[in-house]
Parts: C-alpha cells; sequence; structure tokens
C-alpha cells in the first residue's frame, strides 16, 4: 500500500511540476507579448474571447489569464464585459488544453525531451532557453500521465479501493466538492482534470464520479482567481467574480442535472474517458457561447452588486524593519531587503494607478498617489535610520556592503516613485484637463511600452526576493532593450510630427516625456540586479558578461 501511494503521489507531483514549468517558460519568454495581445483585444468582445483562450492554451492555466485581466481592468485598461468574455475564452482554452495533452504521444516525449534539453543548455537566448523549458514541461506531462496509468492500474484489482470509490458514484455532491478543493490546492484546474481522466480511463474511478469531480474542478480553477484579487481594484474583482459565479453556477447546474439522469453522457462518446473529457470540454463550450452574448448585462450586474469604494487607498502594509534585530547584522539586512520589497511593491501599484489616470482621470486616485509618495520618502528615511542603527555594532565587510546596496537601492526607488507621482501624475492631468488625447498608434506605443515596464517591475521583485543570478541577468540585458525601445518609440512619434498628425502634435510634449519617465522607472528597478551579478562574476566593467 505504500510504495502504491508513493507511486500515485510521485506521479500528480511530477505532473503539477510540469505543468507550471510550461506556464512558467511561457511567462517568462512570452509574458510581454500575451499582455499586449489581451490590451489589444479589448475593443471587441468575441476577439477578447478568442484572445483569453489564446492565452490559456499557451499558459496552460485560464488562473493566470485571469491575474492578467484583472491587472488591466484595475488601471482601467478594459471594461468589465471585456473582461468577462476573455475569462470564458480562457475556461474555454483550458479545457482544450486538457483535451490535447490527453493524447498518447508516441514518439514525441523523447523528441521533445531532446530538443527542450539542447535549446535550454545550448542558446544563449532568452526566448529560446525558455523554448526548451516549455518543451522539457509537456514532456514531462506526458511522462507523468504515463506514469499515472502505470500506478493506477492495479487498484481495479482491489475490492476495498473499487468499494471505497464506487461510493463516490452514489454521492456526486461529494466528489464534486472532492474535485473543487483538489483544483483549489494544486491550484491548477488543467493538471487535476488531467489526473482525473487518467484515473477513470484506467478504470480507477467511476464515471459519473469523474464527471461530478471534474465540474467540481472547474468550480475550484475559479475559486483560485477569486482568492488572489480578494486585495485587488474593485474593477478587477467585479470581473473575477462573475466568471466565479457564471462558472460555478453552471457547473452546479450540470451536476444537478446529472444527479436527476436529466443529462445523458452517451451523446458525449463512447468509453467513460472520452465522456468525462467530453463532458468538460463541452460544458465550458456551452458556458462561452451561452453568457458571450450577454457579457454587458453581467458587467451591469456585478457592477450593481461591488459597488466603488468611496475611499481610495492602494496599501502599504506593516513595516518590516525590526528594532530588536538590529544586534543581529544578518536579520537586520533580510528585514531591509523585505522593506526594500515593499516599497517596490507600492511604487508598482502607484505606476498601474498612474496609467489609469492617463485613461480616465480621477481626483481620488490621484490623492492616493500623492498620499503613497510621502508615505514612501517616510520609508526610505526609516530605512536609512534603521541601516545607519546598524553601524552601531561591529560589522564585517559583508554586512558593509549589504547595508550600503541596500540604501542604493532604496535611494533609486524612491527616485522611481517621485517619477510616477509628481511627473506622470501631472502629465495625466494636463491631457484630461485640456481635453486632448494620444493618437491611436501613440497610444497603442504608449501601452505596450507601459506593458515591458510592468513585466520588467515583476521581474525586479522577484530577484529582490530571490536574488537569482538568472533572473537578475534577464534584468539587466532588458535595461538595455528597454532603452533601444524607447529610442525607436521616440523616433516614431516624431516622424508622425512630420506627417502632421494632429493628435500627435497636441500631445507631444506629453508622448514624449512620458517614454522618458518609464524608461527612467525601468532604470531603477533594473538595478536590483547589478551587485547580484557583481558577485556572480557576470559584470564585466558597467557591461554584462557574454558567457553564463
Amino acid at each position: 500500500m505504500t510504495a502504491f501511494l508513493i507511486q500515485i503521489a510521485g506521479a500528480a507531483a511530477l505532473l503539477l511540476w510540469a505543468v507550471r514549468l510550461v506556464r512558467t517558460g511561457v511567462e517568462r519568454a512570452f509574458a510581454t507579448q500575451l499582455r499586449q495581445g489581451l490590451r489589444r483585444a479589448s475593443d471587441n468582445r468575441l476577439l477578447a474571447a478568442i484572445s483569453g483562450l489564446v492565452s490559456a492554451m499557451l499558459l496552460q492555466s485560464s488562473t493566470a489569464v485571469a491575474m492578467l485581466v484583472s491587472n488591466f481592468a484595475s488601471k482601467g485598461a478594459l471594461s468589465a464585459a471585456v473582461g468577462v468574455a476573455m475569462l470564458l475564452g480562457a475556461d474555454l482554452g483550458s479545457a482544450l488544453v486538457a483535451q490535447i495533452l490527453l493524447a498518447r504521444p508516441g514518439i514525441l516525449v523523447p523528441a521533445l525531451l531532446l530538443l527542450g534539453v539542447a535549446l535550454f543548455l545550448r542558446s544563449n537566448q532568452r526566448k529560446l532557453r525558455q523554448t526548451g523549458r516549455i518543451l522539457i514541461g509537456l514532456a514531462l506531462i506526458f511522462v507523468s500521465l504515463d506514469m499515472l496509468r502505470t500506478a493506477t492500474a492495479p487498484i481495479i484489482q482491489s475490492d476495498g479501493a473499487v468499494a471505497v470509490l464506487g461510493y463516490l458514484d452514489s454521492d456526486l455532491l461529494t466528489a464534486f466538492l472532492l474535485g473543487a478543493v483538489f483544483a483549489w490546492v494544486v491550484h491548477s484546474s488543467v493538471a487535476a482534470i488531467l489526473l482525473f481522466v487518467t484515473m477513470v480511463a484506467q478504470g480507477a474511478l467511476p464515471p459519473m464520479a469523474a464527471m461530478a469531480m471534474v465540474l467540481g474542478a472547474n468550480l475550484g480553477g475559479a475559486m483560485i482567481a477569486f482568492v488572489l484579487t480578494l486585495a485587488a481594484d474593485v474593477r478587477a474583482r467585479r470581473i473575477v467574480s462573475a466568471n466565479l459565479a457564471l462558472r460555478g453556477g453552471g457547473a452546479l447546474a450540470v451536476l444537478l442535472a446529472l444527479n436527476l439522469d436529466a443529462l445523458d453522457p452517451t451523446w458525449l462518446g463512447q468509453g467513460a474517458a472520452v465522456q468525462v473529457m467530453g463532458l468538460h470540454l463541452a460544458f465550458n463550450l456551452a458556458l462561452c457561447l451561452l453568457a458571450l452574448p450577454f457579457v454587458g448585462i453581467i458587467a451591469r450586474m456585478s457592477k450593481g452588486v461591488m459597488r466603488d469604494p468611496n475611499v481610495q487607498s492602494l496599501g502599504r502594509g506593516m513595516s518590516a524593519l525590526d528594532p530588536a534585530s538590529l544586534e543581529d547584522p544578518p536579520r537586520a539586512l533580510g528585514c531591509a531587503a523585505r522593506e526594500l520589497l515593499r516599497m517596490g511593491e507600492v511604487i508598482e501599484k502607484m505606476l498601474v494607478a498612474a496609467m489609469g489616470l492617463y485613461e480616465v482621470w480621477d481626483d481620488r486616485v490621484a490623492n492616493a498617489i500623492r498620499d503613497e509618495d510621502k508615505a514612501l520618502r517616510q520609508m526610505h528615511l526609516d530605512l536609512k535610520l534603521y541601516l545607519a542603527g546598524m553601524n552601531r555594532h561591529k560589522l564585517d565587510d559583508s554586512a558593509v556592503n549589504g547595508a550600503i546596496e541596500a540604501s542604493l537601492m532604496a535611494a533609486n526607488l524612491e527616485a522611481a516613485a517621485d517619477q510616477v507621482a509628481r511627473k506622470m501624475t501631472d502629465l495625466a492631468r494636463k491631457l484630461s484637463h485640456e481635453g486632448i488625447s494620444f493618437s491611436k498608434s501613440g497610444k497603442q506605443e504608449i501601452d505596450d511600452f507601459m506593458d515591458r515596464i510592468q513585466a520588467n517591475v515583476q521581474l525586479a521583485l522577484t530577484v529582490m526576493m530571490t536574488r537569482n543570478p538568472d533572473d537578475a541577468r534577464e534584468l539587466v540585458a532588458e535595461k538595455e532593450s528597454i532603452r533601444t525601445a524607447e529610442q525607436r518609440l521616440q523616433s516614431k512619434h516624431l516622424t508622425r510630427l512630420r506627417e502632421g498628425v494632429s493628435e500627435s502634435i497636441e500631445t507631444s510634449a506629453i508622448h514624449q516625456e512620458t517614454l522618458r519617465i518609464l524608461k527612467q522607472v525601468n532604470t531603477s528597478f533594473a538595478m536590483a540586479g547589478y551587485p547580484i551579478l557583481d558577485e556572480s562574476g557576470d559584470l564585466l566593467s558597467s557591461r554584462l558578461s557574454s558567457q553564463g
């Protein structure tokens, strides 16, 4: 029994890790393109659903798409109706991914492993390395499913196991709840669906119980994004909550139909596994087709339920600086690192909020950004005094260098906050009060550039947490790429001025200054990577080493 449980757990663990490996590779290599694709689809609901579907298939996660969509909604870059459409498409994309991955690969596994490992180990280009990671992840998904098939084969020969699992066939509500809890615990509805369908294909899980568990996984998958966005802006929570109500309510309705024998699974195909997978796909397809025409009504209903708050706040949390740790320099530096991370997270929220002001001016949001800037200046001062307090104790060279590094990073972060709070809000106010707007091309360029900056800010926060040299190298390399991109966009803007585009002429100063500010913010965050690369020997003078 112990060996059997270890085999099952090992196969499930490999499946979860492989799905995460694919998603991580896609996020690292193509996150900016995915963000841009989703945002550009915000003018058309059908296109929004298709973009959500494609993004979920690439990320192998509707939750990841939900987090991207909630981020756009928080800064006012898309409406609630479009956001709901994107999530409906993402749910369908997630179901399609599960369908594709259940196909038996044959020679595909060794081919994926060979090509993936070659790309990951031999390529110096970031996107090719991450493509290798994706291929390795896909191969391991197939391997884990084969392991699962082998591990579950003895179940059908065990009378005790058959009796226990058979109970779920007579108690579909319990099976439904188990499916929901499992999808929530593993934070992946795709992995949960693959597990359930593989088990039913082996005869280890009764078909009706598997259908109930698959429906439960749909509820659990929608719950993941709901919980992750509980502290988000109300505009984001409306979209995620609407998707939870649709997906969860629909799953319960289908479960009731199964329980009352009002739904005949045989029309889904022959064979238990085909029927279970068919139910999952048909459910998400039907939900998308039925709900898509009514996303406007759904969005208005969610706004009626979740009204705008009277007070705008970006939130800072509690200080990480612990005076009791000053006598222990390593602990004190750990506190300083957490405080720097807290500062960075606040600035990220300020940046998203400030970009939202370019769309719709809101005095409450502008005041909240200015309040956060004042608080950040105080945080910077407190951190400097905290680091100075360390000097009253005997410090070795490592502690001294760590304190200097933290002090410099704090100064960089305060500079970034000042750029956002003072300059960006002033430019957004001018744009609104003068009644002018960017040209269509100019607005798209700024939005695309902002996507890249925000991706780098998030990478910088990861570097500050993990101090991973590979991530630090990527962050510093992107700094030069951003500088080149900013110059290219400035050149495009000047071309529109020469062509006499009226919107570009009216907004020229605002457009150019916004690009410069975003570049400077990126530079401030990119500084987090330099000390790490200096320690690892990846820096040659002021340039990245070409090795590694």
